[in-house]
């Protein structure tokens, strides 16, 4: 009997799906690695701790740097950490099962930062800024017992647009979230190998792999989060403006400080006229290149007295 024979046909609809998830694919793999590259992420002989959630985009980060690991020209090692927080009803056997079935050493720290926050947090109010902290605590204290030398989050490019807006909005300071940096405690370098992902990839990637998820009932379920607020702010702009968390992405790594407003970045109070030409000068009495031509209606006409 041939079996191939009795094998169901290919449908176009399964040739299109295996064609969008391979680039797919590629173009994870390939915006990872070019972040790594571009912020020498990771290095010879690092061992990166790479920190376990159980959400998408966690699971994504962990899935693409194994891939990577294994061709990468550098050799360097992955240890996956979770946080258990001991939230009631948090599937234990999840995370446990998944990474031994990856053939990925990890190890799970157990700290009731659930009952802290409970306890301290009023009714309505949200958890976030204080479950940071307990959860950044410990995951810094991990790092050090393991011999950690990278700690890799899995933010994504529109959580970076995300928290630059909260701080612009609530914070009123330009601060985004980078995608390298030294911790606050000066011991530990954070890197973040996701910062060129938008996040409808990493989405897409979760549903083709089948990461078992775990919600998180803590903050999760918070639906008034200004964060929340702000990100469905950036999707309605997407939606009508396809294009524009991208370009506010890349505004990020393309600063004028000369345009800005900061004397701590740019001498405004000693600058002088040199009659040399200067390309990133301020043509002052110009429009701004941005903006559409103004309707007639709009225009305002100055008549003699």
């Amino acid at each position: 009997m041939n079996i191939e024979a009795l094998a169901p046909a290919e449908t176009p609809e399964d040739v299109k799906l295996s064609v969008e998830l391979r680039k797919l694919s590629k173009r994870l793999h390939r915006q990872v690695g070019q972040a790594i590259v571009d912020y020498n992420m990771i290095e010879e002989g690092d061992k990166v701790m790479v920190c376990l959630s159980g959400g998408k985009d966690s699971y994504s980060m962990l899935d693409i740097l194994i891939n990577m690991q294994q061709r990468a020209p550098i050799n360097f090692e992955i240890i996956a950490v979770n946080l258990d927080q001991k939230q009631p009803g948090f599937p234990e056997h999840i995370l446990p099962e998944y990474l031994k079935g990856r053939g990925v050493p990890f190890h799970i720290e157990e700290q009731d930062t659930y009952s802290i926050v409970k306890r301290l947090v009023p009714e309505g109010k949200t958890t976030c800024s204080l479950c940071s902290r307990l959860r950044r605590g410990n995951l810094y204290r991990v790092a050090e017992e393991l011999g950690a030398t990278k700690i890799a989050l899995g933010h994504h490019r529109d959580d970076i647009v995300v928290t630059l807006l909260l701080n612009m909005f609530f914070g009123a300071r330009m601060k985004g979230m980078p995608p390298k940096l030294v911790s606050d405690t000066g011991r530990h370098v954070v890197i973040r190998p996701l910062a060129y992902v938008a996040e409808p990839d990493l989405v897409r990637w979760a549903e083709h792999r089948e990461f078992p998820i775990i919600p998180c009932n803590l903050c999760g379920s918070q639906e008034n989060l200004q964060r929340v607020q702000v990100k469905a702010m950036i999707n309605e702009w997407e939606t009508k403006y396809p294009g524009r968390v991208e370009n506010m992405f890349t505004a990020m790594s393309k600063v004028v400080p000369s345009h800005m407003m900061d004397r701590e970045l740019f001498p405004f109070q000693t600058i002088k006229a040199t009659g040399v030409p200067d390309a990133d000068g301020d043509i002052a009495f110009d429009e701004d290149e941005s903006c559409a031509p103004q309707a007639p209606s709009s225009v305002i006409t100055l008549r003699p007295r």
